[in-house]
């Protein structure tokens, strides 16, 4: 049996962090992964497929939208050729993950389903046993399939499945109107499809600052039909169409379709590691239960990513790994903190946020001041024609940032100054006081900031003096 100092389970994000991590810093490291590749679902079924696919609708979109320049297009989209070009983003950056480059690090790679033997041993499938003196689990989450009658005798697509497909639905029902389903639903509206969006929710984008929920909504709208405060009660195959039955208030109605798109969230891979082997305890939903340094209940096993439950998000599972190669290799009790982890949903335009929303900081804070600008109060995104949108930042009364949200093109780009400014712990001035070469995007930051200055000098006492001042001076 081979013994190593730190086995990874998952060869997704953060796994890949903690192995290279890990080796780099000379201790023997073993990786498994069920997949014959490394890069887990964000290369494979998230962030990489999907957002090569979303460029390629919006370019689909724009050329729609050219003949207010004077030039026509015409023609049929070929969805086999959108998703060749999702497979060659995805090759590309696979490069990056290959099995050889982690080996040439000093990772011994294995592949196959692994299992807990005992809170030390991992089995793996059709080999060997190895001993880890610390283990981390980092195997990820899958789309969750509702219980919904009928679904299992009807063929439905998730995100595993539609980077596949080659023939573009005439109408499609997205069940689920979370940020995944949101993304792909205005992706394949902007390809061609009639797209129906089906939420259980009150609104779309529940975590969301209320105010981002109205206007990503409202936009959105323009281009789906979107069903809110949905309960779907069944599925079924009638006269070649895929139809759901939703009720609304108590009254039910249906749609037919010729795909359904499930987006009802995602559930944890933990089912198959038998965990109890190891006396690793989990939640409800199975997702792995940690403390603040990401330990599990067994002190030397700790989760990251997906699997515990926290932020579903590939950066995140990076900073996990970054933490936890410290905490594993050295006995460190270091904390994860998600007070300043940004997020970005990548619909058109983008929706950004950090921090708290305005109706949490209220909650948690006896006062905050709230800054907003509007895009099109900025030059550069007046010139670019998209200056629908707007920023709101968050501050208590000493100007502190607690929250900063935005809509607009690029927001996720633009927006991350102020992540900086508050991971540093600079307040909104701070922002106001920094140049920003013009034309820029950032600008909607700057303009949104100056309101500190402008409240503060332009009015009440020190504006009162400058007054005085300015009397007596000549």
């Amino acid at each position: 049996m081979k013994k190593y100092d730190i086995i990874v389970i998952g060869g997704g994000s953060g796994g890949l962090t903690v192995a290279s991590g890990a080796a780099s810093l000379g201790a023997k490291t073993a990786l498994i992964e069920k997949r014959d590749t490394l890069g887990g679902d964000c290369l494979h079924f998230g962030c990489v497929p999907s957002k090569a696919f979303i460029e390629a609708a919006n370019e689909v979109h724009a050329a729609k939208h050219i003949q207010d320049l004077g030039i026509e297009t015409s023609g049929k989209i070929s969805l086999k050729a959108v998703n060749d070009r999702v497979r060659q983003a995805i090759a590309h950056i696979q490069e990056h993950d290959s099995i050889e480059r982690f080996e040439e690090l000093g990772v011994d790679v294995y592949n196959g389903k692994a299992t807990f033997k005992n809170d030390h041993e991992i089995d793996i499938e059709g080999q060997e046993s190895l001993y880890g003196k610390r283990i981390v689990i980092s195997t990820g989450s899958s789309p969750m399939v509702p219980p919904i009658e009928g679904l299992d005798e009807v063929d439905f697509i998730t995100n595993e499945s539609v980077f596949t497909m080659e023939q573009l639905p005439e109408k499609m029902t997205f069940i689920g109107g979370g940020p995944i389903g949101l993304e792909l639903a205005q992706a394949m509206s902007r390809l061609g499809s009639e797209v129906t969006v089906i939420e259980a929710g009150p609104t779309l984008l529940g975590k969301e600052d209320q105010d981002i929920q109205k206007q990503a909504q409202a936009i959105l709208e323009r281009e789906l039909h979107v069903v809110t405060g949905a309960s779907v009660q069944r599925v079924r195959m009638e006269n070649g169409k895929k139809m759901v039955y939703y009720s609304v208030d108590g009254e039910e109605t249906s749609i037919a379709s010729d795909e359904i798109f499930l987006a009802t969230g995602r559930t944890p891979n933990s089912g198959s590691l038998q965990l109890d082997n190891a006396g690793v305890e989990t939640d409800k939903k199975g997702f792995i239960s940690v403390d603040a340094t990401l330990r599990t209940n067994v002190g030397h096993i700790f989760a990251i990513g997906d699997i515990n439950g926290t932020l579903p998000f590939t950066h995140v599972a990076g900073e996990e790994g970054k933490l936890v190669v410290q905490n594993a290799l050295y006995g460190l009790s270091r904390k994860m903190s998600y007070d300043y982890m940004p997020w970005n949903t990548y619909l058109t335009p983008e929706v950004f946020h950090v921090g708290l929303t305005q109706q949490e900081a209220q909650e948690k804070h006896e006062e905050v001041l709230i800054y907003t600008n509007q895009l099109e109060e900025v030059d550069r995104f007046v010139t670019d024609q998209s200056y629908e949108g707007f920023v709101k930042i968050i501050t208590d009364t000493k100007g502190k940032i607690v929250g900063a949200h935005a809509i607009g093109t690029g927001a996720g780009d633009w927006m991350q100054t102020v992540v900086q400014a508050m991971a540093e712990g600079n307040k909104i001035g701070d922002l106001s006081n920094m140049v920003y070469p013009y034309p820029n995007h950032a600008e909607a930051v700057k303009r949104t900031a100056d309101q500190y200055w402008r409240n503060k000098l332009f009015s009440g006492p020190v504006q009162q003096v400058s007054s005085l001042f300015l009397k007596w001076f000549r």
